[in-house]
């Protein structure tokens, strides 16, 4: 879905999308009142919003669209560029951009649509000691004790089992709250790992059943040190 106040802008937008035969349109906007109303009726993948735009800006109607997945932003003024990215921006577009831009930022929506797609989908089904991953089209059981550690991947966690890796679509801040996973430990911004795993513990590593070498965050020492004791 495409918002934007300039029809040109619109335009030029549109015509790039047309390239993209994994793209499509429903929707092009002037108004922000009006694709508010589409984008809660229709739920697209993907929005393409201006900013600076009369009533409602795209800051604002982000904020109220927070349940779409990608967020693209294109707008005549750099300085929204934190404030785009604090809304989960997947990428940040100035005003003129060239179509060899437009492409990396498609590029970055394919990617992020296809692993959003193949993405194992966390569910607790069936109480703390066994978690559900959605493989693909399969439900993939697994048993919490089989995990080694959780890798963080922005807004992805990888599932570390001493077999395979899956991913799901969560963060490890949310994983890590869930009663489920109250037997790892963080111990690094991208790593938490299953106490039980743990084999050894030095200044700047913990090993992990025996062959596997993960880092030690500086503010997560304290944790270790707890387990050590």
């Amino acid at each position: 879905m495409v918002v934007d106040d300039d029809q040109v802008d619109r335009l030029i937008v549109q015509a790039y999308l047309e390239k993209y035969p994994f793209i499509k349109l429903i929707g092009a906007y002037e108004s922000p009142a009006a694709a508010l109303a589409a984008a809660n009726n229709q739920r697209p993948d993907c929005l393409f919003l201006d900013i600076d735009m009369p009533g409602i800006n795209g800051l604002h109607l982000r904020e109220q669209l927070m349940h779409i997945p990608a967020c693209i932003f294109i707008t005549a003024y750099a300085d929204y560029a934190v404030d785009s990215f604090e809304l989960a921006a997947l990428d940040f577009l100035v005003k003129p951009f060239t179509a060899n831009r437009f492409e990396k930022t498609i590029a970055r929506l394919q990617e992020y649509l296809t692993l959003r797609k193949k993405s194992d989908l966390l569910s607790h089904a069936l109480g703390a000691d066994t978690i559900f991953i959605k493989d693909g089209h399969n439900q993939v059981k697994l048993q919490l004790h089989d995990i080694l550690y959780l890798e963080a991947l922005n807004n992805y966690t990888s599932i570390v089992t001493s077999n395979r890796k899956y991913t799901v679509l969560s963060p490890i801040s949310g994983l890590l709250k869930e009663k489920s996973f109250r037997s790892f430990v963080r111990i690094h911004r991208s790593y938490a790992v299953q106490k039980n795993f743990i084999s050894k513990i030095s200044a700047d590593e913990v090993q992990v059943a025996n062959n596997i070498l993960l880092p030690v965050g500086r503010t997560y020492k304290e944790s270790l040190n707890n387990i050590r004791n």
